[in-house]
């Protein structure tokens, strides 16, 4: 059965009309009912025409039948694991006889059985190209925008944030999202193959509670980096040590107000050199320090410093739902 883009449609499940949109593969179309546009295989779906010819040609009734019949609701069936995911789907254009994606559409999916505020923002070359927040109810999905699958060579950064509006108590999650070249040439192809019609990223598993706030350290109690770790050792007690340790600048100072770009790294790697010797001293098992993205440079000053640590076994920095690319887990040895 044939259609082509601007036809209208007939759900067979529901009976519900719409109209399509794009074309996916030769199995599966994108269509819109009632302004949300999703995809769907072409056997779900029908001409309405031979319905609107019965329904202009049925008999009215003369009384209405004593009880309505309940609709009886279907609860649509969990398609990904639990979490939140940013979902990307292509949309093929004939070129040279040939097909080939033209664009990508953005979805935000929500997976959790509570409704999610979020905030999204694409930027390219740190220019925002597109930005939307609201609210997505349990088990949904919005469509947010459509992008030029040419500019995903600039590897645009999807940032992204997430709050439980019902539960304050909940941990605001957030991140960045990168998406390198010849990774989205692997999803595409995988797609082809297993023939579906996207690929998604998980955000975030769940919400997490909030963590207590510790008082920060000042500039002043930093130990030099040639300290020993008996300069740990002040009144008999040894300070706690931490699992996540960010390097933020405005997480480590109330004001970076007279400070230098010297002396903001310089405070920034003496806290990463006072939390490394405290977590060997109590011979922390893992470590993960915040650093961010920017231009990569405090990043490779950590990474300077964790190859020359020789407690450190081994450090990875890879993408993850809550930092994106912007910190480093960091694993501990001792002989």
């Amino acid at each position: 059965m044939k259609f082509s883009i601007g036809d209208q449609i007939l759900l067979k499940r529901t009976g519900e009309e719409g109209h399509v949109v794009a074309f996916i593969n030769q199995q599966m179309l994108e269509v819109e009912v009632g302004g949300v546009a999703f995809p769907v295989h072409l056997e779900d779906i029908d001409h309405p025409y031979l319905k609107w010819f019965t329904d202009k040609n049925k008999k009215k009734k003369i009384s209405p039948p004593e009880q309505l019949p309940v609709e009886r609701i279907i609860e649509r069936k969990q398609r990904l694991a639990r979490g939140a995911y940013l979902s990307f789907m292509p949309v093929y254009k004939t070129e040279d006889m040939e097909e080939v994606v033209d664009v990508l559409r953005v979805y935000l999916l929500n997976e959790l059985s509570v409704a999610v505020k979020f905030s999204y923002d694409v930027r390219i070359n740190n220019k925002s190209d597109f930005r939307h927040e609201g609210t997505l109810h349990a088990f949904g999905n919005v469509y947010l925008h459509k992008i030029d699958y040419a500019l995903m060579n600039d590897q645009p950064r999807f940032h992204w944030q997430l709050t439980d509006p019902a539960n304050d108590k909940m941990e605001t999650a957030e991140g960045v999202l990168r998406i390198r070249p010849a990774r989205l040439f692997e999803h595409i192809n995988e797609l082809l193959q297993k023939n579906e019609p996207s690929f998604s990223y998980q955000l975030i598993e769940d919400f997490v509670p909030k963590k207590k706030k510790e008082p920060q350290p000042k500039f002043e109690q930093f130990v030099p980096p040639a300290a020993t770790h008996l300069s740990l050792v002040t009144t008999g007690t040894i300070e706690a040590f931490k699992y996540e340790v960010d390097l933020h600048i405005e997480k480590l100072t109330s004001s970076k107000k007279g400070l230098s770009n010297a002396e903001i790294v310089q405070l920034q790697l003496d806290t990463l050199r006072h939390y490394l010797q405290l977590a060997i001293v109590h011979h922390q098992e893992r470590m993960i320090v915040i650093h961010g993205l920017g231009k990569g440079k405090l990043r490779e000053e950590v990474h300077a410093i964790l190859k020359q640590t020789p407690e450190v076994s081994r450090y990875k920095n890879e993408w993850s739902g809550r930092y994106g690319f912007g910190a480093t887990e960091i694993y501990f040895r001792y002989y």
